[in-house]
């Protein structure tokens, strides 16, 4: 069961899992047990805190605090539905990730892309802040949104949000990415399947996220009046285009930090042995 966190800056009026608060220096609420409990809060007036709260199912990762207002016309599975979506509009009549993203829209579509605002993310475990863009800050949010929806394009993503790590840089991107992609193929390997250990299948995942982005920019164009909620999925995209340049480059600039345990590893196997006198 996940920790609460204790005193923190904001006491909020809850409604359908968005707070917004004027006042500071009271308690924060609490998850509901078992629940994964991610806050998002933005700063962004004098004393004003606007909080986003996600509440993730521990066992099946899908988002539990959904808006339960009627879905709005944009989320139609037909409204720019992806080329590569596998889901039939008449069993599943809307887009998962989008009716994930209706209490983001209505809370932060208000907001410029470029706007500054400090803002604090609050787990069971830890608290980060950053001074950031609205953009960047709303794409990492984006980013948790789309991999708790459901969608079956997304379901890589899963054991990422499961760690969410907010902010996170290129370097840390790719590295929770290709560790995340790995474990997988290690469990595939338990199954009798092969493992990728080239990388080959997690570059064609982030394709399959770029055609993702490419309809979902489309489709918050048909919803948003501002611009930084079609930004953040544009940043998101930009990452997902990176991404097979970054599995080749990048991971071979990572090569050193492992250098002191390949070097010490006996050539027959990675079991831990080592090469040199037994202690």
């Amino acid at each position: 069961m996940m920790t609460p966190p204790t005193k923190d800056i904001a006491q909020a009026r809850v409604t359908s899992g968005i707070e917004k608060s004027s006042t500071l220096n009271v308690e924060e609420k609490t998850a509901p047990m078992g629940a994964i409990a991610v806050e998002y809060r933005f700063e962004l007036e004098e004393d004003q805190i606007d909080a986003f709260r996600i509440e993730i199912d521990p066992e099946s990762l899908l988002l539990r605090n959904r808006e339960s207002a009627p879905a709005p016309d944009w989320t139609r599975l037909e409204n720019h539905q992806c080329p590569n979506c596998p889901l039939d509009p008449c069993r599943e009549p809307r887009c998962p990730a989008a009716v994930n993203m209706i209490g983001l829209l209505g809370r932060f579509d208000h907001l410029l892309s470029h706007d500054e605002t400090t803002v604090s993310v609050v787990t069971g475990e830890r608290r980060m802040s950053s001074r950031t863009t609205v953009q960047r800050a709303v794409c990492s949010l984006m980013g948790l949104l789309m991999a708790t929806s459901g969608c079956p394009l997304t379901a890589f993503f899963k054991p990422m949000a499961r760690f969410h790590l907010p902010f996170a840089s290129t370097d840390e991107t790719i590295w929770r990415a290709t560790t995340t992609y790995l474990l997988a193929q290690h469990f595939l390997c338990q199954e009798g399947i092969a493992p990728d250990l080239g990388f080959v299948g997690l570059s064609k995942l982030y394709a399959q996220i770029e055609v993702v982005n490419l309809a979902f920019a489309k489709r918050l164009r048909t919803a948003c009046q501002c611009d930084s909620m079609v930004n953040a999925i544009i940043l998101l995209d930009m990452f997902a285009k990176s991404m097979p340049w970054a599995i080749e480059e990048s991971l071979e600039a990572m090569r050193h930090l492992f250098l002191p345990y390949l070097d010490c590893v006996d050539a027959s196997g990675p079991d831990g042995r080592h090469s040199g006198p037994e202690p």
